[in-house]
């Protein structure tokens, strides 16, 4: 399983929220390139970056800015995430160098986006199933949608998805822990399309639980990474060895 440092962009700042609450905002730096680098530096062969300006705008806000981060970090992959709700919002962010365009919203909202998004770019859309209990929630977390996170996650494997990104909301910027349970009920649901783990994520201890999860191939790690809980070189040691 990869660990995969997460990159959250408000307002040209590197932020992590707690549960995604605009309101629950703690900044930990003001260059965003140089925190991508870190996490390069340290081991990181993957980076999730979000454009939380987009998320809850709707459109995406800091192309730019993701553009120069991931130049900065020249080859390790990254996924890119936030307020991408039409294909030329995705086109934009490939555009800009992302290997995988993060797709939430739209996805659950519009099969027909879904199903053209992942036609269009064949292995470089991943769907974000963002949970409050069984449903997803969608525009920057603040609504939720009757289908189910395995109806969403269901549907992206038909249409060829090359992931699914699940997060439970309730857990985000927490620490108490990711959602072992949820995350492998989805597993199983969607096998053997991978699935990403996200969201509470605090100790090495968490990250060997995902890991032996069948069918989760990576996860997403925010706070714990930035608070110093995780040591990226030694919970990729551990967790890799």
């Amino acid at each position: 399983m990869i660990i995969i440092p997460a990159v959250d962009l408000r307002g040209g700042r590197c932020v992590r929220l707690r549960e995604g609450r605009s309101d629950q905002e703690t900044v930990f730096s003001d260059d965003p390139v140089a925190m991508a680098r870190r996490w390069v530096a340290l081991g990181g062969a993957r980076l999730h970056v979000v454009d939380l300006d987009g998320a809850f705008a709707g459109a995406p806000r800091q192309t730019a800015l993701i553009a120069e981060l991931i130049a900065a970090v020249r080859p390790v992959p990254v996924e890119v995430g936030g307020g991408l709700r039409d294909l030329d919002d995705v086109a934009a962010v490939l555009d800009a160098g992302a290997r995988w365009a993060v797709v939430g919203t739209r996805a659950a909202l519009d099969p027909a986006f879904l199903a053209a998004a992942c036609a269009r770019y064949p292995n470089r859309i991943i769907v974000a199933v963002d949970a409050r209990g069984a449903r997803v929630a969608v525009k920057a977390w603040t609504e939720l949608v009757d289908e189910t996170v395995s109806d969403v996650g269901l549907r992206a494997r038909r249409d060829g998805a090359a992931a699914l990104l699940y997060t439970d909301v309730a857990r985000d910027g927490t620490g108490l822990g990711p959602n072992v349970e949820g995350t492998a009920a989805l597993a199983r649901a969607v096998a053997p399309m991978p699935v990403l783990a996200s969201g509470g994520v605090a100790g090495v201890g968490d990250l060997r639980r995902l890991a032996a999860v069948p069918g989760v191939c990576g996860a997403v790690v925010g706070r714990a990474l930035y608070t110093g809980t995780i040591d990226l070189r030694e919970a990729l040691a551990e967790v890799t060895r």
